[in-house]
């Protein structure tokens, strides 16, 4: 019988979500005041006639035009005379109504509606979106591309747009291009910097990093303006697993190293100054759950965005067993809300991993089948 290398001190999952959240900081938006009234003056919101109301139905001579942009004390409207109006032009001095193009005849340069206008037809009114000095966002709002716009509608800058800068660095003397029998590619690098650039980051591959404390130390002290540095490999509890310990010599804030998750359970994040270093187990099913669970939430932090969820609800077409005391990922394949267990080998089978589309969250004891759990996407 094997014995289990897992002790009860691991960090959940949630909880080293949350952590890492709350350890990064995020760019917010300024308390954002309208600048004048919003709007500025009363806008017609139909094609039409702008025109007294009190005088019904009768006809009004047409006496101009008026565009959205157009001053419109150019065409100001007297006792029998209407304007035409655009969606979005400023109401005319003397009109107080607006008839839409379809509610109007004309002829021989008149324009007779066929209904009777009441006042503020058609109009919004000025500040009725908000008031010069109003509060319309609160300081600290998160980043959305709206309140991006928000900004520019108050005058305020906006901030240029850049992508977060992601490096992808696999770690093992095992790596190469040509391997021996006793060596590997690595499938990591490509796989994990696909993931980052999907998530819309801004990737460079760098080369391979040695067991090497030296050469790890070096790598993390020059990062080049990357904010975050994805690694696998490294991370666990053997003699050339160096980088937990080169991360604590150089002074960085280690977030958590070793979580309740199966496969990932060495996973690892540390802030050295303002570079984000996850640190990803070296087996690719546990490098890329662990990437998928962690980069899309430091990316939207870093970014000043919502924290994403990435869970969803479905059930599990066929009973999965989980003798461990870590909750396990299970790759399925998707059918609506239907779960479809793959026989999975463990981390290190990327096959299962690419055949499927989702993964299942299996609580320690199992799940039956029909049983609802929840689960994340993988492609």
């Amino acid at each position: 019988m094997s014995l289990s290398c897992d002790t009860g001190d691991l960090l959940p999952l949630d909880e080293a979500l949350a952590r890492l959240w709350e350890a990064l900081p995020a760019p917010a938006f300024p308390e954002l005041r309208a600048d004048r009234d919003d709007p500025a003056l009363d806008l017609a919101t139909m094609d039409g006639a702008a025109l007294r109301a009190a005088e019904g139905s009768t006809p009004r001579r047409l006496t101009g035009t008026l565009f959205a942009g157009d001053d419109p004390t150019i065409c100001p409207v007297v006792p029998g005379s209407a304007v035409r109006i655009m969606t979005g032009a400023a109401l005319p001095p003397g009109a107080d109504a607006v008839v839409p193009v379809e509610q109007l005849t004309e002829e021989g340069g008149f324009l007779r509606p066929l209904v009777d206008p009441a006042p503020g037809d058609h109009i919004r009114r000025r500040g009725s979106q908000a008031l010069a000095g109003e509060v319309i966002l609160p300081m600290g709002s998160p980043v959305t591309a709206v309140r991006t716009g928000l900004e520019a509608w108050v005058g305020q800058p906006y901030a240029a747009l850049r992508r977060i800068r992601v490096a992808v660095a696999s770690t093992g003397d095992e790596l190469t291009a040509d391997p021996r029998p006793h060596q590997i590619r690595d499938a990591n690098g490509p796989m994990l910097a696909a993931l980052a650039h999907g998530l819309g980051a801004e990737v460079e591959r760098w080369p391979a990093l040695p067991d090497d404390p030296l050469a790890l130390a070096t790598a993390l002290q020059n990062p080049k303006g990357i904010r975050i540095l994805i690694t696998s490999g490294g991370v666990s509890m053997g003699a050339r697993d160096h980088l937990p310990a080169v991360l604590r010599d150089l002074g960085a804030d280690v977030l958590f190293h070793r979580i309740r998750l199966r496969p990932g359970k060495p996973m690892l994040a540390a802030l050295l100054g303002d570079l984000l270093v996850l640190g990803l187990p070296g087996n690719p099913g546990s490098a890329y759950l662990n990437a998928r669970l962690f980069l899309p939430l430091a990316l939207a932090r870093l970014a000043g965005r919502r924290r994403p969820d990435p869970w969803r609800r479905g059930r599990l077409a066929a009973a999965v067993s989980n003798a461990g005391i870590r909750p396990l990922l299970q790759p399925c394949r998707r059918e609506g809300d239907n779960l479809h267990p793959l026989p999975s080998k463990g981390s290190a089978d990327l096959i299962t991993l690419a055949q499927a589309d989702a993964c299942a969250w299996i609580e320690p004891g199992g799940l039956a089948a029909s049983e609802e759990t929840r689960w994340i996407s993988i492609l």
